[in-house]
This record gives structure tokens, C-alpha cells and sequence, in this order.
């Protein structure tokens, strides 16, 4: 029997002593603005990415230089809630060590850019001064845990939140390569005895997700995720959780084994039960994941090549008890609700529409400026959502009118206006940063909305929340597949479009057009919303219609995504 070659990946973690690798010494080197190669990979557990602007890799190479390194940091948020005094260190460190803003992902996280080699370590020991961390941001572990980030709507708002906490802490590295690395922590020569609980020495195949939906707002895209709590109410009681495993949005263009996929229901359990729940499934992940090949590596590809029957068996003979059926739930967006809105605690929150979740200031629009200024004299919390938005929570009434005062003189109120369509949108960042990006996403989707925009005012849908997501690759990191338009980058300037997922993030969307040109894809969405605008049945969201009038078909599956599903 011929021995199993395992992804060089798995070399590297087994080889790291518990994720330190050679980072220390990385970092010492003042010779160059990069790290090593292995270095690379290991530094996404501890929360960073190694990138470099491409925007100008030509002209440096051209100069003999080496290519403009720095560093992405991303901040775990576990339910996207923080303080006030953590959002104005966010703000500040963007100017100390970033490039002047930050971006609120969508995954509740924050995200520094353009943070170099040198000023790397103070950086995350300033955010770990803040009661924040990086670590399991990124990397092959399970990352930041995404809530409804709402807990003063209800006491199951709240409760939710706090399981959400818990399993985010239950699940947290155990090795102390972090704080020794970042924290000035006592060096430790050898791993020997350190010991990973969960995970073990090679951690997981690859990432790992996990949200709590509330309905009926599924804000976090539960069936996107490798697993999933959606939780029940009974008499106005948090009585347990429906668990859902194995969606995903990764893929790759042109690889046919690689797709997008809906999460399954596995069933209820009761709330006490989530923390053990999710140490299993991680387990069961880890134990059966691919380890040969990083692009079939997902928890979605384990259960859609054994089965859910399978899983839900595997995970039962674990647990030592059976999962019951899932419960009643429904839901009925997957977006935000902006504006004021009171809570059940008396005060009011305010939801602000963040394009893209780029925290910048622009002429006329001083969205970074004003929201600095907002933190200062609000004394609730700054709440981030799955949309890349920011929610202004326990308002009281004195502070109600400061704010909206503030609001308006930044300008920030008049952006809240904007069609239905865009504050329902959001792009990844894709160039000039990330590494993996094929074309244009952040930069150009705004200007794609304003021509998408002048189309929905001419046929009557401004007021329509029609799901759009760009992203600059097939990796999904926008949740493209279950918006009810999605553009995909191909290559440069170009586009697959894809039509048709659910309104609430229950089904993927079919490529409609591929390699669409940017320039080209208001006009080729024309003639569909000019016939959505007329032709809909009440109630009936874009992603549903499209289907039933026979534009593009269903897909019941992931791996159809890879077919061109036009029909008329």
C-alpha cells in the first residue's frame, strides 16, 4: 500500500513546535520587509496575513526592489460586539501603524492593512491591551464566531451571545507560542508536554466557521458555515439550537471537485449542549478532513462525500446521545436593518450602512471621522455586524440627539439613503492587497452600483433590498454564492454572474454569464430587472423570480455551479 502524501501545509505544523516556527527570529531580521515562506502560513493562526501592494509589484520589480510587504491584522470579535474604547484604538493604531482606515469584515472581525514587519509585534500587543486578540483569526483552526450582534433586542439575543462566547473561548488554541511571541511571554525551547486538546499537533485540514442565527434574521448566513446554531424560542425562552454542518463558499474556477454548499440540518439540541457540540464536530473534522489536498480540506467536502447519515452517526456514537429533529424556525432576510430601533432594555441602537466595510473619510462623507467622534461621547457599545456595517448600541436619549447631530455633520446620514439594492451589498477586498485576487472587488463595486442604481430608479426597485455581493476570486470570502446577484472575479476587468440564490441565504446562485465584462454588466442585468419590476408575483424576491420565469435554473446542488445555467 503506497504511503499517503500529505499538502506541505501539514509538514509545516507538524514541524512548527505548536505554531512558533521561525516567527521570532522572522521578525528580528532587519534585512527585509518579508518572512520566510513556512513563517508565512504559520503567522495566519496568530491572526495576519503577509501581503504586498500590487499595484505597484511592476514598477519595484523594474527598480530591482523587493515587492511592498506589510501585513493585514485581523481582530477577533467573538458576536461582533466591542467598546467604544476598543473602536477608538482600532481607529487610532490605523493611523500609528495602518494606512489610515480600517475595515470591518465579514465575519465581525476588524481588519488593519498595510501594518509593516517592524511595527508588527507592538501592533498586536496594543490590541491585545484593548482586551482584544488575533489569535485563530485565520489559519487552519476555528476562527472569529459570528452572532446576531443585537443582545438588547431580546434576553434570547442575549443568551445566544454568550454561547456564542463560550464556544469561541472553548475553542481558542491552547499552545502558548501566541503570547510568548507577542506578549514578551516565557519562552518555551521545547514542546514537549504542550499539548492541543482539540486540535493536536496538525490542527485542522483548513479553516473552520462557526455563527449563531437568531430568526427570523439569518444576518450571519448560517448555511454558509461549516456549522451552525440557529436558535429556538419557546414562550419567549431560549430553548435550544437546530445545528446545522457542512456549508461552505470556497471554490475554484474551473476545478470541478471544488464548489459552494449549502448547509445541512443536523437537528436540536439543547442549549446546555452547544459547547460539547461543537468541540465533536470540530473532532470529527479533524480526525476525517482531507489532509492530502487543501483544496478539498473543508468540512463540507468530508460530509458530502460520506453523507450526512454518516455524520450525524459519527457525531451521536460521540456525544453518547441522540440529536433529536430539528425544530420549527423560519427566516426572512439575511440583511441588515438600518436605521433606530429600541431595544427591550428602553434605549436605541442605530445601524449605519458601512460600503463594503471600508471605515474611511472621503470628501463630503467623513464616515472615519464621524464615527471617532460618535465613540467618544457614546457610553454603550459599537456593534459589528455580518454585513460589514456598524450598529451604534444602548443608546440613551440625550445621547440619541448628540449622535444625530453628528450623523449630519459628517455626513454620514445622507449615505443611509441610498437604494435598497447597495445597502444590501458588499464586496471582499481583493487588489491591491490580497494576494489570491483575480480582479477588481472593493474598489469597484461602488461605481457599479451607481449604475446598477440609475437602472433600479428608472424601473421602480430603489426600494427593493435585491442581495449583490462582489468578489475578487472564487473563494468566497463575501458569501458571493447565496446572494441573489453575485459578481466573481475571472480575471482582470472580468466577471462571472452569477443569478438566482435565496433572499435569506438558503440556496446558491448559478453562473448566468461568465467573463463578463465590468463595463458590460449594468447592461446585461437591464432587460432582467426591467422584467422583475413588471412581471414579479407579490412578495416574490428577485433570486426566487429569476428561477420560476425560467431566466436561470435552480441549483440543488453545489457542484452545478461550475455550469453555465443560462436558458434565456
Amino acid at each position: 500500500m503506497s504511503e499517503v502524501k500529505l499538502s506541505k501545509n501539514e509538514s509545516i505544523k507538524t514541524a512548527s513546535n505548536y505554531l512558533r516556527g521561525t516567527i521570532a527570529d522572522g521578525l528580528a531580521d532587519e534585512s527585509t520587509e518579508f518572512v520566510s515562506k513556512d513563517d508565512e502560513q504559520l503567522l495566519k493562526f496568530h491572526g495576519t496575513y503577509q501581503q504586498d501592494d500590487r499595484d505597484v509589484r511592476i514598477e519595484r520589480k523594474r527598480a530591482g526592489l523587493e515587492k511592498a510587504f506589510s501585513f493585514m491584522i485581523r481582530v477577533r470579535v467573538p458576536g461582533g460586539v466591542s467598546t467604544t474604547a476598543q473602536w477608538l484604538e482600532m481607529d487610532r493604531m490605523a493611523s500609528d501603524y495602518g494606512n489610515e482606515n480600517f475595515k470591518l469584515t465579514t465575519r465581525q472581525a476588524y481588519q488593519l492593512h498595510g501594518v509593516i514587519k517592524r511595527d508588527l509585534k507592538q501592533t498586536i500587543k496594543e490590541i491585545n491591551d484593548t482586551a482584544m486578540d488575533t489569535i485563530a483569526a485565520c489559519g487552519d483552526v476555528n476562527r472569529n464566531v459570528m452572532c446576531n450582534p443585537n443582545p438588547a433586542l431580546s434576553s434570547i439575543h442575549g443568551e445566544t451571545l454568550k454561547v456564542a462566547q463560550a464556544i469561541s473561548d472553548h475553542l481558542t488554541p491552547a499552545t502558548g507560542a501566541y503570547h510568548e511571541i507577542w506578549l514578551d511571554g516565557e519562552k518555551v525551547e521545547s514542546s514537549e508536554g504542550e499539548v492541543e486538546p482539540i486540535y493536536g499537533k496538525t490542527y485542522l485540514p483548513r479553516k473552520f466557521k462557526i455563527c449563531m442565527a437568531i430568526p427570523p434574521s439569518n444576518d450571519v448566513d448560517i448555511y454558509s458555515q461549516c456549522l451552525g446554531f440557529i436558535a429556538i424560542e419557546e414562550d419567549s425562552k431560549l430553548v435550544g439550537f437546530n445545528v446545522t454542518v457542512g456549508g461552505g463558499m470556497g471554490m475554484h474556477h474551473g476545478q470541478e471537485k471544488t464548489f459552494p454548499r449549502i448547509a445541512d440540518i443536523l437537528g436540536f439540541i439543547p442549549v446546555d449542549k452547544a459547547v460539547e457540540v461543537s468541540e465533536e464536530v470540530v473532532k470529527i473534522q479533524r480526525d476525517f478532513g482531507d489532509r492530502t489536498e487543501r483544496k478539498h480540506a473543508r468540512l463540507k467536502y468530508t460530509i458530502d462525500d460520506r453523507g450526512i447519515e454518516w455524520f450525524k452517526n459519527e457525531i451521536e456514537s460521540r456525544l453518547g446521545y441522540k440529536i433529536d429533529e430539528a425544530r420549527p424556525f423560519e427566516f426572512k432576510s439575511n440583511g441588515d436593518t438600518y436605521g433606530w430601533v429600541k431595544t427591550e432594555d428602553g434605549k436605541s441602537q442605530l445601524t449605519i450602512f458601512v460600503e463594503n466595510g471600508r471605515v474611511l473619510d472621503k470628501e463630503g462623507y467623513l464616515l472615519r471621522t464621524g464615527l471617532r467622534e460618535i465613540a467618544k461621547v457614546h457610553k454603550g457599545d459599537m456593534r459589528l455586524s455580518s454585513n460589514q456595517n456598524i450598529i451604534i448600541a444602548g443608546v440613551d436619549s440625550e445621547a440619541k440627539t448628540m449622535i444625530d447631530t453628528l450623523i449630519g455633520k459628517y455626513g454620514i446620514a445622507g449615505n443611509q439613503k441610498r437604494s435598497a439594492a447597495r445597502l444590501n451589498s458588499m464586496a471582499c477586498v481583493a487588489l491591491p492587497t490580497c494576494g489570491l485576487s483575480l480582479a477588481e472587488s472593493e474598489r469597484y463595486l461602488p461605481s457599479l452600483m451607481d449604475e446598477i442604481e440609475e437602472i433600479l430608479d428608472e424601473v421602480g426597485l430603489t426600494q427593493d433590498a435585491i442581495t449583490i455581493r462582489m468578489t475578487g476570486c472564487p473563494n468566497g470570502c463575501a458569501r458571493p454564492y447565496i446572494a441573489e446577484i453575485a459578481f466573481v472575479g475571472r480575471a482582470p476587468g472580468k466577471y462571472n454572474i452569477h443569478l438566482g440564490g435565496g433572499f435569506t441565504g438558503n440556496r446558491i446562485g448559478g453562473i448566468w454569464k461568465r467573463s463578463a465584462k465590468g463595463d458590460e454588466i449594468a447592461g446585461l442585468l437591464r432587460p432582467i430587472l426591467t422584467r422583475y419590476s413588471t412581471e414579479r408575483q407579490t412578495g416574490e424576491s428577485f433570486g426566487d423570480f429569476v428561477i420560476r420565469v425560467g431566466i436561470i435554473h435552480e441549483v440543488t446542488h453545489g457542484s452545478e455551479v461550475h455550469k453555465e445555467h443560462e436558458v434565456v
